[in-house]
């Protein structure tokens, strides 16, 4: 389905359609038709009745826009949910009617529902994310060798390689999609506790019961209910602030190499993307803004969730009607960063030529740094950064080489001859580890040989 118009900026037609009305009424209805069959299982409740049930719990019976407005009026979906259920079921067979919702709670329900919506959302998320990783691995195979300015604070400095650039890239996607995997893993929880998360409804065979269901479902069965105790979706929900800072992070450096000024990388060009409603020569940086805004969305909604954490007792007056919406917006805007970032990956362009001017423009500044420290086993630390601080300044200003410029300075001349100071001029002479550090993060996890600190006497 299309994603709604004022949310088309915030999710994926996927992750729309996943958290779309229908799809959470179905979530709920599984959830019923599943604790039927599992405590008809268990003996707990009678084989037809659980038959009734399944067989009522159609999706097209439900009147969506009463069933919402109602579970405003009571303060959850659930309660208007089985109201609704038991008369469908009570029409086909009233001595059924009896065991819907048999022993739970209507937290159960939208917990369970919201828990299902998660397990299905992961592979949406996890396919863009391993996407980006695979493109980014090859690209920065491609640009090994591709030297760009480094920088720091905005500023030029010394010379790195884009394929260092991009596996740095890659590995902070490949961390975040592994921790957002394992609270993923951690979440899939299935709720079953009744009103007070005793179960008490079902005597002895509560967890009985629970084990049932969780395997209908497909979830884990966790020790006990977890009413009031959010910490493990809090961490799926920074799981999620995390990864989306780091694709944020992405979005932000390809937009600055896309400006006029610097126009060393553009996102791939296709009709209808990046144009400008009054420029028409404009290629605008796109995908990276639709990855920003979730980062600049996601972490306002994390620190939200993360307030809803404190409910009190056994059930809470208004932290789980906090956290619908709001774990809603969360994986949504994730899952669109990721979808960007996937985009932005396969089809980032590259000017090399651009790259190689950029530093030329800098007539050899950043190369102060390493003639400093050829200069200072000389004259001393201070006295080399005082007379490259000059001579910098001077390169600039006269728009020189500060190979040049230091030639001409007695001082820098009686210490360090022609060739050595010829070396200011090459880029690829002072990338120091650069494709040590690019091969290493752009291994598969559990590939990387980290060098250990040699352990003392």
């Amino acid at each position: 389905m299309p994603v709604p118009l004022i949310d088309c900026l915030a999710g994926t037609e996927a992750l729309s359609e996943l958290f779309s009305d229908p799809s959470i009424l179905r979530a709920m209805l599984d959830f019923e038709i599943a604790l039927a069959r599992a405590e008809a299982r268990a003996g707990i409740i009678p084989q037809a009745a659980a038959d009734g049930i399944a067989a009522a719990a159609d999706p097209a019976a439900f009147d969506l826009p009463a069933l919402s407005h109602d579970a405003l009026r009571a303060g959850t979906p659930g309660i208007p949910l089985v109201k609704r259920l038991t008369e469908l079921v009570r029409a086909r067979d009233a001595a059924a009617a009896a065991f819907v919702h048999f022993g739970a709670t209507s937290q159960d329900i939208s917990d369970t529902a919201l828990i299902l919506l998660l397990t299905r959302a992961e592979a949406f998320i996890e396919a863009d994310l391993k996407s980006a990783e695979q493109s980014l691995r090859a690209f920065s195979e491609q640009h090994k060798n591709t030297v760009m300015l480094g920088r720091t604070l905005l500023q030029a400095a010394p010379p790195i390689t884009l394929g260092l650039k991009a596996a740095g890239w890659l590995a902070a996607i490949r961390r975040g999609r592994e921790r957002l995997s394992a609270e993923f893993q951690n979440a899939k929880l299935l709720q079953f506790g009744g009103a007070v998360g005793t179960l008490s409804v079902l005597g002895n065979r509560g967890l009985e019961v629970a084990e049932q269901l969780a395997r209908e479902l497909k979830l884990n069965c966790p020790d006990a209910p977890w009413h009031t105790h959010r910490d493990r979706l809090a961490a799926f929900a920074c799981a999620c602030g995390m990864v989306t800072g780091s694709l944020g992070k992405i979005g932000r450096d390809v937009s600055l190499l896309m400006q006029s000024e610097v126009a060393e990388a553009a996102e791939h060009d296709s009709p209808g993307r990046g144009g400008s409603s009054t420029m028409p020569h404009k290629r605008n940086p796109i995908g990276c803004a639709v990855a920003i805004a979730a980062s600049y969305r996601v972490p306002g909604l994390v620190a939200s969730y993360l307030s809803s954490m404190v409910q009190e007792h056994q059930r809470s007056v208004g932290g789980i009607q906090a956290e619908w919406s709001t774990l809603a917006d969360i994986v949504q805007s994730t899952g669109l960063a990721a979808a960007s970032v996937a985009e932005i990956a396969a089809g980032l362009s590259i000017d090399s030529g651009r790259m190689a001017q950029n530093i030329a423009a800098t007539h050899g500044t950043i190369f102060a740094e390493k003639a400093a420290m050829l200069l200072s086993a000389k004259v001393g630390r201070d006295a080399a950064h005082k007379v490259l601080d000059q001579a910098s300044r001077q390169a600039i200003q006269q728009k020189r080489p500060l190979a040049e410029v230091l030639a001409e300075m007695p001082d820098v001349a009686k210490h360090l001859d022609r060739t050595a100071l010829e070396q200011l001029n090459h880029p690829e002479s002072y990338l120091g580890s650069a494709e040590i550090f690019r091969q290493r993060l752009s291994q598969p996890s559990g590939s990387q040989t980290h060098s250990k600190h040699p352990e003392k006497d």
